[in-house]
């Protein structure tokens, strides 16, 4: 809730300064004193109470019947009144303005319809101001004034008005339309003369909240008053009015008027005043706004709207859907083509700062386009809008009006045009002619005409969230459409559902389980409270299931819908375990043990036992007699346990095949004798087996040892002979043999680097020359031959694997 305080201006303050005292005349007269504060005050109060009464007078004088004023400044209002008046730019009266607030300001119960943009906001926020004025209203007289409207942007902006043209009074007003926190709200509504709020919020406040006095309330305004009185408004207002005095002024105002006796008497209304400034006139729209309509079919909408936002992207557009859900897929598919105008979307479902900020940028911005539900269509103030587009048709001409009244306000110029299909157009046209609406069929030229389909369907493959949201707009279009009341115009049957499904992307047409009447009521009268928490997506998604799909039920809940249970009670009583406890919940299986197995084991087929013959693991046959027996046949595990074939074999590293190691218990280990004992024997076996073993690996390395000094000799012997080894023929090959199982061999095979082959030691090993990038052929040819003699063999082990391999093969390194 927002509150604002009225503080009176300083003028009337300054006005009010002490007189200055008067000289002395000549003649010796005395000076007169200054007036004091108490006395300043008291003349100050009187003459309150003289312009007060004066204003009383002037409006018991006022003759509504004979009263004609073109001006605000005619009209018997306070000063304070009039100044904000004045100051807000508001000069002259409109047909309802002078018709309404003469009869409001005698203090008279109104009925007013008026057009759309007519200016009924003022029509009744003067008369509050001058209700709480001549009654000398304070903030401890409590609420003195409540103006209820069917939406939170109607309440923001009749808000609005009511701080520009109340600025000069002292009273306090207040804003309750939810969306914020309960008690902070509370804390301040005591302290509220006005408040402008939505049915359900105020009725919230008005159960719970201790402080709000309304025994005390002057006037009850309810803005759009057919709206408020309809079916989904209906509950809420009827328990908000039983909150409310009985004597009080009570204003309805509305551009399509209810005049049903049953909504007068609900509302306590006395010897109301019905004003009608537009019955006579040609048309009930207004006179500056041009209506058209189109004949599209169903599968066609999102073309044509797309075709016509993309040839008005310099104008200021309101596009009304029928359905939250579809509001919400066409922005969301249309934002990712880019139209080239920015596009906002409005719907119930939003967060109120969402919609409060929506509605801002709308307002300021030049060129946009406004994608929403019938959320806006009542009383909301958008300037300068250049076109309403209907996608979807209204559900009767009094929503077509209130839609079409969003442009042309204020006697400015507007357009407005309806998507039909053409099972809806006949119904329509009827019921636009009974109301005197001129309306022109229309169509759309050949080369405007765009096909966005395939685009829809590649968004919808490639994201899930959107194909969700196609879904939901068909089935909450369809259900709409089923839910309507007049069947001649909104035939279901005759809709191209198969076609609306697939321009929306959709590869199948999803089913739809229409609601049944009294769940409506029950969905169109629920909390706010019961919205947010997914009640209606779980309705959607119930809609959604095909009408055939069972629901899915467990066998404990077939179970529970047994009739005569007793009959079967002591069988599960003997299915259930003894031991089994009491936090086992349905133990109904029965545990079979050890013992049991051995109880139910089948019987040879050789005794001569009657049953079913079974061949079981091994190819022995059994006799089967029950199927608790046959059942247990199943168990490997209990059967070659019950066979004794139930030890495990493992394999070691080496591939041996032994039992499986287990734990024994503690018996089996104290007759192995004393702990110690077992200890020291154990440890005793363990250093024998690992002796053995590097017995073993010892005299493996001195064979391998002896093998490699062999293969060294000989292959010293072959260099020093001028002979090739017989596996060194054909070049290096590496692998094929067992001196050659890596390229290491051919590693042993090359000379040292600087070897002279003579076994001097002591001899100076050569300076090592800078490389070349090619031979220079004046080298000495006794240089070259001796890079060409090849020196000491160095045997390389192809896998060093003990420390005397390692040591062999740095002293031979070191040697060089």
């Amino acid at each position: 809730m927002s509150g604002y305080v009225y503080k009176p201006p300083d003028s009337e303050a300054k006005s009010q300064k002490p007189q200055k005292p008067q000289k002395a005349k000549q003649g010796g007269k005395a000076e007169a004193k200054p007036m004091s504060k108490t006395e300043s005050k008291t003349l100050k109060r009187k003459r309150e109470q003289e312009s007060l009464a004066a204003l009383q007078l002037r409006v018991d004088e006022l003759d509504p019947k004979t009263a004609d004023y073109d001006k605000f400044s005619a009209l018997p209002l306070s000063s304070e009144t009039a100044k904000g008046l004045d100051a807000s730019h508001f000069t002259n009266l409109t047909d309802i303005q002078k018709k309404a607030i003469p009869l409001a300001l005698k203090g008279l119960d109104i009925l007013g319809a008026a057009k759309t943009g007519s200016g009924k906001t003022l029509a009744f926020l003067t008369p509050v101001l001058e209700k709480l004025y001549r009654a000398q209203w304070t903030s401890l007289d409590g609420l003195g004034a409540l103006i209820i409207s069917p939406t939170r942007e109607l309440a923001v902006q009749i808000f609005e008005v009511l701080r520009k043209i109340g600025r000069y009074h002292g009273f306090s007003a207040g804003l309750v339309i939810g969306g914020k926190n309960l008690k902070e709200e509370a804390e301040r509504l005591e302290r509220m003369n006005i408040l402008v709020c939505t049915p359900g919020r105020m009725l919230q406040h008005l159960d719970q909240t201790a402080g709000l006095d309304v025994t005390n309330l002057q006037i009850l305004v309810l803005d759009e008053a057919d709206r408020t009185l309809d079916l989904g408004f209906q509950t809420a207002l009827d328990a908000l009015v039983e909150h409310l005095p009985k004597e009080r002024q009570t204003l309805l105002f509305s551009a399509t008027q209810s005049k049903r006796v049953s909504d007068l008497a609900r509302l306590s209304l006395k010897d109301p005043e019905y004003i009608s400034v537009h019955e006579a006139a040609a048309s009930a729209t207004p006179v500056g706004l041009s209506q058209h309509y189109l004949v599209v079919p169903l599968p066609e909408k999102l073309n044509t709207l797309w075709g016509f936002i993309r040839s008005n992207v310099k104008t200021k557009t309101i596009v009304f859907a029928s359905s939250g859900k579809q509001v919400r897929f066409i922005y969301e598919s249309f934002r990712h083509m880019q139209p080239g105008i920015p596009l906002l979307h409005l719907h119930g479902k939003q967060k109120q700062l969402a919609r409060l900020e929506i509605n801002r940028r709308f307002l300021r911005a030049e060129h946009s386009c406004l994608i929403t539900t019938d959320v806006c269509a009542r009383g909301v103030d958008f300037p300068s809008v250049d076109w309403v587009v209907q996608i979807d048709a209204p559900e009767d001409v009094d929503t077509y009006i209130h839609r079409v009244g969003r442009t042309a306000r204020n006697e400015k110029l507007g357009k407005a045009v309806l998507f039909l299909d053409p099972s809806e157009e006949e119904g329509m046209m009827e019921r636009f002619e009974s109301k005197r609406i001129p309306i022109v069929k229309i169509s759309v030229k050949e080369g405007k005409k765009t096909d966005i389909m395939a685009k829809i369907q590649d968004q919808v493959f490639h994201s899930t969230e959107l194909k969700y949201l196609a879904q939901k707009a068909f089935i909450s279009y369809t259900r709409s459409i089923s839910l309507q009341k007049d069947k001649n115009v909104f035939d279901l049957r005759a809709l191209d559902l198969e076609g609306f499904s697939k321009s929306l992307g959709l590869p199948q047409m999803p089913q739809v389980k229409m609601p049944r009447p009294e769940d409506v009521r029950k969905l169109k009268n629920r909390s706010r409270a019961e919205i947010s928490s997914g009640s209606e997506d779980e309705l959607d998604g119930a809609a959604a299931r095909p009408k055939d799909k069972k629901e899915v039920r467990t066998k404990y809940d077939k179970m529970f819908e047994r009739q005569n249970q007793d009959v079967l009670s002591s069988h599960y009583q003997n299915l259930r375990p003894e031991e089994a406890s009491d936090d086992e919940f349905f133990p109904v299986k029965r545990q079979l043990d050890d013992d049991d197995v051995e109880a139910v084991a089948p019987k040879n087929a050789d005794d001569g036992v009657r049953g079913k013959v079974i061949t079981v693991h091994g190819g022995q046959e059994l006799v089967i007699d029950s199927k608790r027996r046959e059942k247990l046949i199943q168990s490997k595990k209990k059967m070659l346990k019950f066979m004794g074939k139930g030890t495990k074999t493992v394999f070691d590293d080496e591939g041996q095949a032994h039992s499986l190691y287990e734990l024994g218990d503690e018996d089996d280990f104290r007759q192995g004798g004393d702990a110690e004992a077992q200890r020291r024997r154990f440890v005793d076996e363990e250093k024998d087996k690992v002796r053995e073993v590097d017995d073993d690996d010892k005299a493996a390395a001195k064979a391998r040892r002896q093998e490699k000094k062999m293969k060294r000799k000989e292959r010293e012997r072959a260099e020093l002979a001028g002979e090739v080894p017989a596996d060194k023929k054909g070049g290096a090959q590496f692998g094929t043999s067992e001196d050659a199982e890596d390229a290491l061999d051919f590693l042993r095979s090359l000379p040292v680097a600087g070897g002279d082959g003579d076994g001097d030691d002591d001899a100076e090993p050569p300076k090592k020359k800078a490389k070349k990038w090619f031979q220079d052929e004046s080298e000495d040819e006794a240089e070259v031959a001796r890079k060409k003699k090849r020196g000491k063999v160095i045997e390389v082990s192809e896998a060093p694997d003990t420390l005397e391999d390692y040591e062999a093969l740095a002293a031979g390194l070191l040697d060089d």
